[in-house]
C-alpha cells in the first residue's frame, strides 16, 4: 500500500492535542511496519527533526499560506502526485474534493454542536473561532466523503453517528494513548532541573488551561479561590498554557486578583518537562466541560498523580473509577474534592493506585496497531 497521512501541523514547536495524536502514531506505525510505504504531509515550520525519513517513510513538505488553503487546495494533488492508495485526515477536517480513498479521524465534534451566533459570540480566541467555523462549514461533507471514520472514545462515536445519522456508514473507535515517558519512574536530577525552570513551589495544584471556555478555568479558578478559604495549607496553583493578559482577565471579570498571588504560569510545556510538572504535583485539575477523550487524564494517572474530572462526555469513559468525578458547572464540588485529596490521605492513595493501573490500558502502539488494521481493511475494500 501507498498510504498518504495528514499531518500538517507537525513541524510547529509548539504542539498541542491532535499533533501529539498524528506524531504518537506516525513514530509507532514506524516501528511496527515495514512492508508499507507511507508519504507524511506536513507544511514546513521550524520543528523538522521530529520525524525521521526511514525506508519507507517519507516526509513530504507541502508550502501553504492558510489551514483551509493548503488542505483544500495543495493536500490533494500532492496525495495524487504519490499515488497513494489512500488518504488519512487526522484532525477533525479533509480536502472537499478528492478522488484518493479518504480515512478521516473525527476527535469531536464539538465545534457542530449549539448555534452559529453561540460560537461566534463564545469567549474563543480568533484562531479558535475561525478554526471551529471553517470545521463546522467542511465537517459534514467529509463524513459523507469518507469510505471510513476513526473517533477516539464510544461517547464520541456515538455523539457523530447520531448526529450525521449514519447507518451504514463505518466508524471505529480507537482510544489514543499515553506515552512511555509519563511515569513515576523520572530521574531526580529531571524533578530537580524542572522544578528550577519553573519556579515550582513545594506544594501546587496543577491545571491545563485554556482559552476556549470548555476548558472550565474559570470553574477552577472559582473552586481554588473557595478551597484557600478551607485550607491551612498554603498551596499554590500551576497553570499551564495561559498568559498573564489571559489570567488577569478571568480574574478581574470573578472580582478576585487576589488570587493572582497563588498562581504560577508556566507558559508552554515541553512534552520532555511535562510528567516531571505532573509528577511534583499535589493533584491535577481537569473538569472540562466537553471531551472527546481527554489524553492528560491519563498522562497524569500514569505519573502518580491523583486526578479531578467531569462526569460529562467522554471524561467518564477514560478515567473509569480511577478519578474524582464532579459536575463541572459546580465550582463547589471541584472545591470539595481538591479539599478531599488533599486532607483524605487513603483516598488519594487509593486513586493514585488506580490511576496507575487504568493508565495502562491505553496505549500508542495499540493505537497504531488498529490504525493499520483499518488501513488493511480499507485497501481490501477499495481494492474488490
Amino acid at each position: 500500500m501507498r498510504i498518504g497521512i495528514e499531518a500538517q501541523r507537525l513541524f510547529r514547536p509548539h504542539k498541542h492535542g491532535m499533533d501529539k495524536v498524528v506524531l504518537e502514531l506516525i513514530l509507532n506505525l514506524q516501528k511496527m511496519d515495514q512492508e508499507n510505504d507511507y508519504f507524511i504531509f506536513v507544511k514546513p515550520d521550524q520543528d523538522k527533526s521530529v520525524i525521521p525519513n526511514t525506508a519507507n517513510f517519507k516526509v513530504v513538505e507541502i508550502p501553504g499560506s492558510s489551514y483551509p488553503s493548503w488542505e483544500q487546495l495543495k493536500l490533494p494533488k500532492v496525495a495524487k502526485e504519490y499515488h497513494c492508495d489512500l488518504l488519512h485526515c487526522t484532525s477533525n477536517t479533509a480536502p472537499y474534493f478528492i478522488k484518493t480513498p479518504l480515512m478521516t479521524t473525527l476527535h469531536d465534534i464539538i465545534y457542530m454542536e449549539g448555534s452559529w451566533l453561540k460560537l461566534l459570540l463564545s469567549k474563543a480566541s480568533s484562531y479558535q473561532k475561525f478554526g471551529n467555523l471553517y470545521r463546522r462549514i467542511i465537517v459534514g461533507k467529509v463524513v459523507k466523503n469518507s469510505h471510513r471514520l476513526i473517533t477516539v472514545s464510544h461517547f464520541e462515536k456515538d455523539n457523530i453517528t447520531r448526529f450525521f445519522k449514519l447507518k451504514n456508514k463505518s466508524i471505529q473507535t480507537i482510544y489514543n494513548g499515553v506515552n512511555e515517558n509519563f511515569t513515576t519512574k523520572i530521574e531526580a536530577s529531571q524533578w530537580a532541573k524542572v522544578k528550577t525552570a519553573y519556579q515550582l513551589p513545594e506544594d501546587y495544584l496543577l491545571h491545563m488551561a485554556n482559552t476556549d471556555p470548555r476548558k472550565n478555568t474559570r470553574g477552577v479558578l472559582l473552586a481554588f479561590n473557595d478551597f484557600l478559604k478551607q485550607t491551612t495549607v498554603s498551596y499554590k496553583l500551576v497553570i499551564l498554557g495561559y498568559n498573564e493578559a489571559e489570567l488577569k482577565s478571568v480574574l478581574n471579570e470573578m472580582d478576585a486578583t487576589h488570587l493572582s498571588a497563588h498562581i504560577i504560569l508556566t507558559g508552554y510545556v515541553s512534552d520532555e518537562d511535562l510528567p516531571a510538572i505532573y509528577g511534583l504535583s499535589k493533584l491535577f485539575l481537569f473538569p472540562s466541560l466537553r471531551e472527546g477523550f481527554g489524553i492528560p487524564i491519563i498522562e497524569a494517572m500514569a505519573c502518580g498523580v491523583p486526578v479531578i474530572t467531569s462526569r460529562t462526555s467522554s471524561m467518564p469513559e477514560v478515567a473509569g473509577d480511577a478519578a474524582h468525578l464532579i459536575n463541572p458547572h459546580k465550582p463547589e464540588e471541584i472545591c470539595e474534592g481538591m479539599l478531599k485529596i488533599t486532607s483524605d490521605a487513603n483516598y488519594r492513595q487509593e486513586l493514585i493506585q488506580k490511576g496507575l493501573i487504568q493508565s495502562k490500558k491505553f496505549s500508542w502502539n495499540n493505537m497504531a496497531k488498529q490504525v493499520l488494521a483499518q488501513y488493511k481493511e480499507l485497501y481490501q475494500e477499495i481494492k474488490k
